[in-house]
């Protein structure tokens, strides 16, 4: 099921709220407050444990329930007067009924004391809809990741370590479901022998679940009129059987960085939007970041478009693609927010970087339409709304004479001003003019060659340099490939400034920016210019009259020199299965030997380790989706890197790997 379905609140008379689908009250009616500190923060010994992280550690506390994100804010608070400046907290939270942001909003008024927290939640608090939905807060020290879907269901795909537990779904008589063997045997799973575990009830069949899954628990002292709650450590004895089913080898994460604080450096090479966005990622946990670029800017590629759009291509049946893009675009889209603050960034983004002004998809044939109406009946209001001809052109602005789906949450984007502000960063050095051409392992450092001789070393390599990847020996077996696209500046007119969203359907007009709107784009497999063509200016100027005859005459195109036009050409990055390619890289030749016995039996639970290419990895094959899909893809490559627990399922993880196409060739016995 796709579409998302928000907590229905009712409020008692002290304006607490109370669930309606589990007839229970979301906290103590004596002090939500204190009744959180109580169980949460003072059972799992947080502030005790938050002070004694080290430099640049992460500590992760998974719950069971979001509700109202109150014990999230006291974790946070907790966290910011214990833990060392360099320390970061990761928050990961099972939700099936999210509040709307009203109601979290009106919920979270009754503790001032956390009014700072709240709002800077608030502001983040955008686009959440089903699936894995990461948040960043606090200029990236602290980390909000929702499962928003069924508690079992999200626990199964969650990859990584839990130091804390919060159990805190409504009462278990009310909630069975999140209340049971299956469920506790994922805590277990995720659960080291230092992982901690606390929850307000103590009941029986809870405590011996806990128990049998491998967790010594305790009754103790309950908050307020409660006499007793629970609370204990993961410590399996032999007789626990442990249900972690071992990641495939070759998926299977390799051996973490054994690095100091101090001597986490990493290479990112290509500052697109890819480059850049990996490299902020890296900067935030700490890690110093030389980015190397071959032109004399950041975004110079595919990333230099005036306006690229935040277009949803999604699909009504849930297919890998799809959910990567659904849970992108939130995180995209709360990014923003994030680099709009003037304290987030040295370089904020300005207003006229970017507009969430809406997108308008038209259904410019009986067959467009039909996939659109099936898009409508997947997903909520809150993402795409079906809208008539006359709706569609009051929001447009423009006379249309299609009916379509309007994206209220979407818009254009300047992608050089996002990549210059994502790249500003004090542990992020940029290298210009410096064209890497081939790489090198030298005692555990990467070296990074240019046409000059050596340029830098590091432990850690990422590439973000599009197609470009396969010029490496380490990466030429990736099957990627260009597809060269255009976009076209239009001069606004005074009556092609009412264009109020972006329109699109086969191409796209934005709203003006700077007094030009971005139109196009081309897709052209046979032509290599690197350079504008006009021929590709006509073909996005008659993509221009399909969209809508009354957009020719409000931009006043027939008057147009087309020798005058400026835009931009770029080489799209796409893999044959169109996801893109994120994770570590494993020595190909030595990969197909290793697993050659799946050539015979693609069943064979092969042991062998996977042959690494120990600190490379790879973050490319965006296709024409960057805006949306590399961003979060740059926090999963950050989670590769660092061990952290995957920000996104660990299914659609895999489906990114670098390695399913060496496993898929095998399998299918083709080489």
């Amino acid at each position: 099921m796709t579409k998302i379905e928000h907590a229905h609140l009712n409020w008692d008379e002290h304006g607490q709220p109370l669930s309606s689908q589990f007839d229970d009250v979301y906290f103590s009616k004596a002090s939500g407050l204190a009744e959180s500190q109580y169980v949460f923060i003072q059972h799992n010994q947080l502030a005790e444990r938050f002070a004694a992280l080290a430099d640049g550690e992460t500590f992760v506390i998974g719950e069971t329930g979001f509700g109202t994100g109150l014990n999230f804010l006291c974790a946070w608070q907790c966290f910011l007067e214990h833990a060392p400046a360099t320390a970061r907290l990761q928050f990961i939270s099972v939700e099936k009924y999210p509040l709307n942001k009203n109601d979290l909003s009106q919920a979270l008024t009754l503790w001032p004391q956390l009014s700072e927290l709240r709002e800077q939640l608030l502001q983040h608090y955008l686009a959440i809809h089903n699936g894995f939905q990461h948040i960043q807060l606090d200029n990236g020290r602290v980390t909000l990741t929702l499962l928003i879907g069924d508690a079992l269901e999200m626990l199964q795909q969650l990859d990584g370590n839990i130091n804390a537990w919060f159990l805190d779904g409504f009462a278990p008589s009310k909630n069975p479901e999140m209340w049971n063997e299956h469920v506790f045997a994922q805590l277990a799973r995720l659960a080291t022998t230092q992982t901690t575990l606390a929850t307000f009830t103590s009941a029986g069949f809870v405590r011996r679940g806990l128990i049998a899954a491998g967790f010594a628990m305790q009754r103790v002292p309950g908050f307020a009129h409660k006499r007793e709650m629970l609370a204990g450590q993961f410590q399996p004895t032999d007789d626990v059987s442990r249900t972690a089913v071992e990641a495939a080898p070759w998926f299977a994460r390799p051996e973490p960085h054994a690095l100091a604080h101090q001597q986490r450096h990493a290479i990112v090479i290509g500052a697109g939007l890819a480059g850049c966005a990996s490299a902020a990622s890296l900067a935030a946990r700490g890690w110093r970041v030389t980015l190397i670029e071959q032109h004399d800017k950041v975004a110079e590629e595919a990333s230099g478009n005036a306006q690229g759009i935040l277009y949803l291509k999604l699909s009504a049946h849930q297919t890998a693609l799809s959910r990567f893009i659904l849970s992108g675009f939130g995180y995209t889209r709360r990014l923003l927010q994030t680099l709009s603050a003037p304290q987030s960034t040295k370089n904020p983004l300005s207003p006229s970087d970017w507009a969430m002004c809406g997108i308008l998809q038209l259904g410019f044939n009986d067959k467009e339409q039909r996939r659109l109406d099936t898009l409508a009946g997947a997903f909520p209001e809150s993402l795409l709304r079906p809208v008539t001809a006359q709706q569609a052109s009051e929001l447009a602005g423009v006379p249309l004479n299609n009916s379509g789906l309007f994206y209220p949450e979407a818009g254009w984007i300047n992608p050089p001003a996002l990549c210059h502000s994502l790249s500003q960063h004090p542990l992020i050095s940029v290298q210009t003019t410096q064209q890497a051409i081939s790489l090198t392992q030298q005692a555990q450092q990467w070296q990074v060659h240019t046409a000059q001789g050596l340029l830098t070393e590091a432990p850690v390599v990422v590439l973000c340099n599009a197609a470009n990847v396969t010029q490496f020996r380490q990466t030429q077996h990736l099957p990627l490939s260009r597809v060269r696209g255009q976009t076209t500046q239009l001069p606004a007119t005074a009556a092609s400034q009412s264009i109020r969203c972006v329109v699109c359907a086969n191409g796209y007009i934005a709203p003006a920016r700077h007094n030009a709107h971005t139109i196009g784009a081309s897709f052209n497999f046979a032509e290599d210019s690197p350079t504008a063509t006009l021929a590709e200016h006509q073909s996005n100027l008659t993509l221009l009259h399909h969209l809508a005859p009354a957009l020719q005459q409000l931009c006043a195109t027939d008057t147009i020199d087309m020798t005058e036009l400026k835009g931009h050409a770029a080489f799209r990055c796409t893999s044959i299965d169109y996801l893109p390619v994120v994770g570590p890289v494993a020595q190909h030749d030595d990969f197909m030997q290793t697993y050659s016995d799946l050539r015979k039996d693609a069943r064979l639970p092969l042991k062998q380790p996977c042959p690494w290419h120990r600190g490379l990895y790879v973050n490319t094959a965006h296709g024409s989706r960057g805006l949306i899909s590399a961003p979060l893809a740059a926090e999963l490559l950050a989670a590769w890197i660092c061990h952290e627990p995957l920000p996104v399922p660990l299914e659609l993880a895999q489906q990114c790997h670098p390695n399913r196409f060496a496993l898929r060739t095998l399998i299918r016995n083709q080489a």
